[in-house]
């Protein structure tokens, strides 16, 4: 009997492979928090590589026993479908996160006083290029005129050297200095220090975290563990980091980014008041005769701070 159900057992385990494979991962994926984060990027290479493994099983059984049979057509279907979210490497789909669901959201003043474009901010694709990872599922990228010039001068691009304020109070976890301004321009790719000089504020209210990056070099004004107030000064707007252009990029995540890597943590809900327009604004562009134009939402502080 042993020698008889042996065989048998080992067709089939590529597929059960892929099978357990997929039921782990939505089981991490269902349960929320970071196992959701997590199963959300190995789904990209984990199901893809068993699924690859599974039809190179499936047709070399097949000119084995020279016929494509019932488990070789089962193996090979699933294994094409599991080899399916490779492509999520190269057309990156939104991170499946509600905003009606996902919480606490948080709602603070502009990160500026001057007059804001919102480049990209929202929920949705279309206007917020961001939605796509995890932690920045709703971060806002903002200029202010003139901006998208393609100048490689610094100083042409409206937002450098802006005043940047804190959105909200609470205790800086981070603040970090040192990093070139980059070429504008083009983009900088750097991979190494993606956030350039920056600030994380663990805001009083929530405990969750707020990180505004891409600062001018040697502008940051606050150090770790010291308490800022709302509307208080932390900083320049430059164009270190990752970056094409000088601007303010600010997004809420769950988790300290001192402990969790940049693309990796739980993104949640960010809304502002106190100003002329949306608790949400929205960003976007679209390029006429080669030409950049910002089709986002103009927003200005009104609060008193």
């Amino acid at each position: 009997m042993v020698k008889k159900s042996s065989p048998r057992f080992l067709r089939y385990l590529p597929l059960g492979i892929i099978l357990a494979a997929a039921i782990i991962l939505s089981a991490m994926f269902f349960s929320g928090g970071m196992r959701k984060v997590s199963a959300w990027y190995l789904l990209q290479f984990v199901l893809p590589i068993t699924g690859l493994i599974g039809l190179i099983y499936a047709i070399i059984r097949s000119f084995v026993i020279k016929r494509i049979d019932n488990v070789a057509q089962i193996t090979g279907v699933v294994s094409l479908l599991g080899i399916a979210p490779v492509f999520m490497l190269f057309f990156p789909p939104t991170f499946p996160a509600s905003l009606e669901h996902t919480t606490p959201s948080a709602t603070v003043r502009l990160p500026a006083d001057e007059l804001l474009k919102v480049a990209w901010g929202g929920d949705t694709r279309d206007v917020n290029q961001h939605v796509v990872v995890p932690d920045q599922r709703w971060a806002y990228d903002f200029v202010i005129e003139p901006y998208f010039t393609g100048s490689s001068n610094l100083n042409d691009y409206g937002c450098y050297g802006v005043d940047i304020v804190a959105p909200a109070s609470g205790v800086v976890t981070t603040a970090h200095d040192g990093e070139p301004d980059e070429v504008p321009g083009l983009s900088s790719n750097n991979l190494t220090a993606p956030t350039g000089n920056h600030v994380v504020i663990q805001l009083d209210e929530t405990g969750t975290y707020l990180l505004v990056a891409h600062m001018k070099s040697g502008s940051v004004t606050v150090t770790a563990g010291q308490h800022v107030e709302e509307g208080q000064v932390i900083g320049k707007c430059g164009n270190s980091g990752n970056t094409s252009e000088p601007h303010i990029h600010i997004h809420h995540q769950r988790q300290d980014p001192n402990e969790y890597p940049i693309n990796f943590a739980e993104g949640l809900p960010l809304f502002f008041r106190d100003h002329d327009g949306a608790a949400m604004p929205v960003g976007g562009y679209k390029v006429v005769d080669g030409t950049p134009i910002a089709t986002g939402d103009s927003v200005i502080h009104l609060g008193e701070h």
